[in-house]
């Protein structure tokens, strides 16, 4: 049990790859949390998807125990954050759960886009802030000018800043006592009824459903009753434990600490992130305010590859709903595909994430329909409805007007992509609203259509700058666009998974891609197969595949031409018959060929 006085809770923020993971490590060592041959690169970062592509994709917490030069001993609870647009919701969790942040810059590169965008979140909870130059080994560091530029962008006094290199050690130590002296320790009450926030939940094959916790006032301890507050559901504690970074249990975890309890949850539900957890005898009078739900800005329906799978989808998906509590799901159905869910995310990364999760942890095998984001229709009665999947549009004569999302999109690039970034935005039908310079590095603040971003706008934007520039964007207003439903048609019948809803601009352009895509993909047939892209009865694009031949004059040899005559019209009937009744199987590839993302 610690004095209050002597915790410390703060979380690590930053762009990507300025850092944190690594600076994470450094702090473990550092106070001894693993011993030399338990240490490895990234230690919090324990995802297999997370160690491929050097992301972080769940914000980890590790409790350290730290003498500083004053002789007292500190307990530190770090929570490391992600550093990708698409796990913000991550990252406002984890600082709800602090009362202080070190803001990571890298001293070559400055401040990022991400690197505002986290530092506004610290600031809006009302976070005390330690600078941080990260990378001083580097022979391109520049740390005055990365002063300057702090000071200048962000707006939070640099001179004090600590120059460190989390790869070779230099200057942890500083940061400790930093931690230590600047930042101010949690209140809380150990007499008042527990008020406890839940963090974060996950599921443990082995134990149930984890949960981390906050505590604010009072104590957990082993064998307690405790009651959560938005489902009134209660549960008996059978473990209470910290990460340090291995899980270690301990007796019970007071005011101003983070630790995880076991209590023998069993339903997804129960665990709902942001609860308040109370004491059941002697429940607190208010509850904690929470976190705000994530909305999410890209959907797309997942499908499994073999229909029995549809039960195994359901669960997994519920299992990482309650890991990851920023995407949602609710079933439907596709006459192509069969059962399968519309799933909401945050981002395309985040999509990528979770369906190579599904794919790992799960062994599920899955097709996904073209992401698409959240539309909003007035019908001509005068209703607004939200439209989240282009296969439900209703006719076009029960609709007044459709309004698509817009973001406002913060780029900063080196000066000599300016050109490129400006054109690639216009493009995108975006409006330009400032453009600002910081040393030799501008930030241009855009409105775009998020339509234009979902697909290949981050790979298009890293690939003309060399990957220098970065991208943030918050979701700004709905505005009312010429929108138009373009529909597949295979043989005369519409596919709803590959239907889309384009700017009335680009309709043909993308319907034609899409047609010429499925025309390599789809087997011949003994009949011709038209494939149309379509807008309500009007055909803007179509491509044919051409019919396989049977040879039935291949036993005539000599003799009448009226005799081949009559063997080719009776083919020609045959073909016609099939092609009234028969059916075009689409290959289950063909439909995540044809949505491809990026290929134009």
């Amino acid at each position: 049990m610690s004095q209050l006085s002597h915790i410390r809770n703060f979380s690590i923020v930053a762009h990507i790859d300025h850092g944190k993971s690594t600076l994470a490590d450094r702090l473990i060592q550092f106070c001894g949390g693993l011993s030399e041959r338990e240490m490895s690169e990234q230690v919090l970062d324990n995802m297999d998807i997370e160690r491929e592509r050097g992301i972080t994709i769940k914000a980890q917490t590790v409790r350290l125990s730290y003498t500083a030069k004053n002789g007292q001993v500190y307990q530190l609870n770090l929570m490391d954050t992600p550093g990708h647009v698409d796990f913000g919701y991550e990252v406002s969790r984890s600082l709800a759960a602090c009362e202080g942040s070190l803001l990571v810059v890298d001293a070559s590169q400055g401040v990022e886009a991400q690197t505002l965008a986290n530092v506004y979140k610290a600031i809006d909870v009302d976070h005390e802030i330690v600078v941080v130059l990260n990378k001083m080994d580097l022979p391109s560091a520049e740390p005055d000018r990365i002063k300057a530029q702090i000071e200048e962008v962000v707006g939070l006094p640099a001179d004090d800043a600590i120059a460190i290199s989390a790869k070779t050690g230099l200057g942890i130590d500083e940061v400790l006592e930093a931690l230590v002296h600047d930042l101010a320790p949690p209140e809380g009450n150990r007499e008042a009824p527990l008020k406890a926030l839940l963090v974060d939940s996950w599921y443990d094959a082995y134990l149930g459903v984890m949960t981390l916790v906050r505590v604010r006032d009072g104590v957990l301890k082993k064998g307690m009753k405790i009651r959560m507050c938005a489902t009134g559901a209660t549960h008996t504690i059978e473990r209470v434990g910290i990460f340090g970074p291995k899980a270690t249990i301990i007796d019970e975890l007071g005011p101003g600490e983070v630790g995880f309890i076991n209590a023998g949850v069993k339903t997804v539900s129960d665990a709902k992130v942001g609860d308040t957890i109370t004491d059941d005898r002697r429940p607190c009078e208010e509850i904690l305010p929470g976190f705000k739900p994530s909305v999410p800005v890209v959907f797309c329906g997942l499908f499994p590859i073999d229909s029995a799978d549809f039960p195994e989808l359901r669960t997994a998906l519920e299992k990482l709903s309650l890991n990851d509590s920023s995407f949602s799901f609710e079933a439907e159905t596709s006459a192509a595909i069969g059962f399968g869910f519309r799933c909401g995310f945050l981002g395309l990364l985040h999509m990528e994430v979770i369906r190579e999760r599904l794919n790992r942890e799960f062994g599920l095998e899955l097709i996904s329909t073209a992401p698409s984001v959240v539309y909003e229709i007035e019908l001509t009665d005068g209703k607004v409805e939200k439209l989240h999947n282009p296969a439900d549009m209703p006719e076009v004569t029960k609709i007044n007007n459709l309004s698509e999302p817009w973001i406002t999109a913060t780029i900063m690039t080196p000066d000599e992509y300016l050109g490129p970034v400006l054109s690639l935005c216009t493009e995108r039908r975006g409006e330009q609203i400032d453009l600002t310079y910081t040393g030799t590095r501008a930030m241009v603040v855009y409105r775009l259509p998020l339509n234009e971003v979902v697909f290949d706008f981050y790979d298009k934007l890293k690939s003309i700058t060399r990957g220098y520039a970065s991208f943030d964007y918050q979701i700004a207003d709905y505005r009312v666009g010429d929108l138009v439903k373009v529909s597949i048609l295979v043989n005369g019948d519409p596919v709803d998974a590959l239907s889309m809803i384009v700017h009335r601009e680009q309709a043909e352009t993308r319907g034609r891609a899409i047609c010429l895509r499925l025309k390599d993909l789809i087997p011949r047939q003994m009949y011709k197969v038209a494939l149309q892209a379509a807008i309500g009865g009007k055909v803007i694009a179509r491509e044919t595949i051409a019919a396989l031949r049977k040879d039935v004059t291949a036993k005539c040899y000599g003799g009448d031409v009226s005799r081949k005559r009559k063997l080719l019209d009776k083919q020609k009937e045959g073909k016609k018959r099939m092609r009234q009744f028969g059916k075009v199987d689409i290959p289950q590839n063909a439909f995540f060929e044809a949505l491809k993302m990026g290929d134009n």
